[in-house]
């Protein structure tokens, strides 16, 4: 399996979300990009957030923000490490 555009578009929103926080959420405007509307679209379809254009992560959601973000962290990290 690859990372498709869909893919990263979707964790892209995944990342957004505070985890510090499960009383704030996101809201995906109608004037956001075209691509991050749809993600949060197919998000909501896979029951990892509980609105169509954003609103909360469920808690499957936040099992899968928390994956993202990690992996987020790791990998910026292992770049930044690698520069040094």
């Amino acid at each position: 399996m690859s990372y498709t555009p869909e893919l990263v578009a979707e964790l892209e929103i995944l990342a957004l979300f505070n985890l510090g926080n499960i009383q704030e959420g996101l809201k995906v405007h109608q004037t956001a990009a075209p691509t991050a509307i749809a993600a949060a679209k197919r998000l909501f379809e896979k029951k990892l957030i509980d609105q169509p254009d954003g609103g909360y992560l469920t808690s499957l959601g936040r099992d899968a923000a928390e994956q993202a973000q990690t992996l987020l962290t790791i990998l910026t990290t292992a770049t930044t490490k690698e520069a040094a």
